[in-house]
């Protein structure tokens, strides 16, 4: 894929969704050299009393360059960064942030990932990214929640909810009910295919799914792709893509069949998105694994 923003680091700069409400879209793609390791949406909110940013990043030369984007569209401070779960590219650039006095915010259980698994993360990082990874470092959190955390800027109510388990631990959505925005991190996928992880809990996610279709967004900024209107899209691609292949995993563990059956799963339906080729035949795997552990009653 091209990039969209060659004279930056970031894959594209930030485009208006709404009044406000701004996101830079990043590829849908794994991580590369070449995308400087925005592959996932940066997302900020500006309001009369600062501004609050949803990711801080996969390293500290793109925090950098989102943050010389929202200068050239604010005069506003960032208030907040909130990360959007633990993985590398919401939360490997925190530091810059905190160089600059920024809080950042994330779930516990994020938190508790960061702190297992950030200095694998950054290891990966140096490697890909070499030169690109200058100043990175690892940082912690400066304020954890549970369930909610509500903000207030410039009069403006933010919320801060973990609708339960979802892609991955600590995964949260920043929801905006004035606006009836909502910032949905990993929650919600579409354009590209949705990554299943040996700790993603795939039922709970589909549970997950009917909070989250609750908050009646009228507009919603994945975790990745682009902005869309309405929960239709985001459905089709995160939901509906669970529950068909957990009944398919279902069809095969009644049958008696095996990992090699897994494999087989017709996922053509699915083909036309980003990441098929590098993730179908992995999610059939793990989501086999997953559905044998319950049958077994863990």
């Amino acid at each position: 894929m091209a990039d969209k923003a060659p004279d930056s680091f970031l894959y594209s700069r930030p485009e208006k969704v709404t009044d406000g409400v701004w996101s830079a879209i990043g590829a849908t793609q794994p991580h590369t050299y070449e995308n400087s390791g925005h592959n996932n949406n940066l997302s900020f909110v500006i309001t009369d009393g600062g501004v609050l940013v949803v990711n801080a990043g996969d390293n500290y030369l793109l925090a950098k360059s989102l943050h010389d984007e929202i200068r050239e569209l604010t005069d506003q401070p960032v208030k907040y960064v909130v990360l959007e779960n633990g993985q590398g590219h919401a939360m490997l650039g925190m530091t810059y942030w905190q160089d600059q006095g920024v809080p950042v915010i994330a779930h516990v259980d994020a938190a508790r990932e960061i702190e297992e698994n950030g200095p694998a993360l950054l290891a990966q990082l140096r490697q890909r990214s070499r030169d690109k990874a200058f100043r990175t470092r690892l940082g912690t959190p400066d304020k954890t929640f549970t369930d909610r955390l509500e903000l207030t800027l410039g009069g403006e109510t933010i919320e801060i909810l973990n609708l339960g388990p979802a892609h991955s631990p600590g995964d949260i959505v920043v929801w905006l009910p004035e606006r009836k925005v909502v910032i949905s991190g990993d929650v919600a996928f579409h354009e590209r295919l949705l990554p299943v992880f040996e700790d993603t809990d795939t039922a709970g996610w589909i549970e997950t799914w009917d909070r989250f279709v609750d908050l009646g967004a009228e507009i919603i900024i994945p975790g990745h792709g682009g902005p869309v209107e309405g929960y239709e899209e985001v459905t089709r691609y995160t939901r509906d893509y669970l529950v068909y292949m957990r009944e398919q995993v279902a069809k095969i563990l009644d049958a008696g069949g095996d990992l090699n059956d897994a494999y087989q799963i017709d996922q053509s339906a699915y083909a036309h998105l980003d990441t098929f080729h590098e993730l179908s035949r992995r999610n059939a795997a793990l989501i086999f694994q997953e559905m044998e552990f319950e049958a077994l009653g863990f």
